[in-house]
């Protein structure tokens, strides 16, 4: 795999990028421009802490490179058990700050840089935006959680028998127990982006949810947070849809590409 990028390269490229423990492998979506810099979103796959590989990224991320004229960079972050917490949200947050310094190099704005994920990714993605506040960078321009997991305490749990869910709470508790063997893990809010009483200064959010999905709940009360703490978000659920659907629904990735746009399109007019 390559290790740099090169402006002129195709439309999906693979390479690798370092990490905490060594390289990881990351994959760039879109077509960078001869004049001008495009915003980067940095798509985190789904797999419950303890699966997914970048191709499980390709079809949301290919929409978003398409339908918002972005780069999209995916990332393997470390999976448990072989991994387990803190090591992905390190991995996320070291990606992120490569994202940052290298992306002027293959025709990345760094003051328009996004983070999306689902599932696993969309906690990480959350997390990121904490880490990254915490932490003074890297500056993150907005996030996007799709169907994301939330709560290790599984205290908002839908019935998943009621709302037909295609996860309940046996699946949930196996993948929370090997990315988080210690009790205690389960209150950090790196870990349990929901249980964080600091939302103020988060970067605007769009969060989808879906119907037939126990994780809707959680979702909705983390968007609830961050509009009680006075960020810009914009939750919606979409009817009759299963978690693992949701990241290739049609119309939940037209909504991404309308945020992104909208988002993108403020930030850049707030700069000049």
């Amino acid at each position: 795999m390559d290790t740099l990028l090169n402006p002129t390269a195709s439309r999906l490229r693979d390479f690798a990028i370092p990490g905490p423990a060594g390289a990881m492998a990351a994959r760039l979506h879109g077509e960078p421009k001869s004049a001008g810099l495009l915003p980067v979103v940095l798509y985190l796959h789904g797999g419950g802490f303890v699966s997914g590989s970048l191709n499980d990224a390709d079809v949301p991320a290919r929409f978003i490179a398409e339908a918002c004229g972005v780069l999209v960079l995916a990332v393997d972050y470390a999976l448990a058990p072989q991994r387990p917490f803190p090591a992905a949200p390190e991995d996320v947050h070291a990606a992120a700050l490569w994202m940052a310094d290298n992306a002027t190099g293959f025709g990345g704005d760094v003051h328009r840089l996004v983070v999306a994920g689902d599932d696993a990714g969309g906690n990480l993605a959350a997390s990121l935006t904490l880490m990254s506040r915490d932490r003074n960078g890297p500056a993150i321009a907005a996030q996007v959680l799709i169907g994301p997991m939330l709560d290790p305490s599984m205290t908002r749990l839908a019935d998943a028998i009621r709302i037909k869910s295609d996860i309940d709470a046996t699946i949930c508790a196996e993948r929370y127990r090997q990315y988080l063997p210690y009790s205690r893990q389960r209150l950090h809010p790196y870990a349990s982006p929901l249980v964080s009483c600091r939302q103020a200064g988060l970067p605007p959010a769009l969060i989808l949810t879906a119907e037939c999905d126990v994780l809707h709940d959680e979702a909705e009360k983390y968007a609830a947070s961050l509009i009680a703490a006075g960020v810009p978000t914009h939750v919606v659920r979409f009817p009759g849809i299963t978690h693992a659907a949701l990241p290739r629904h049609t119309p939940a990735l037209e909504e991404i590409g309308c945020f992104l746009r909208h988002r993108l399109r403020t930030d850049s007019a707030s700069r000049t």
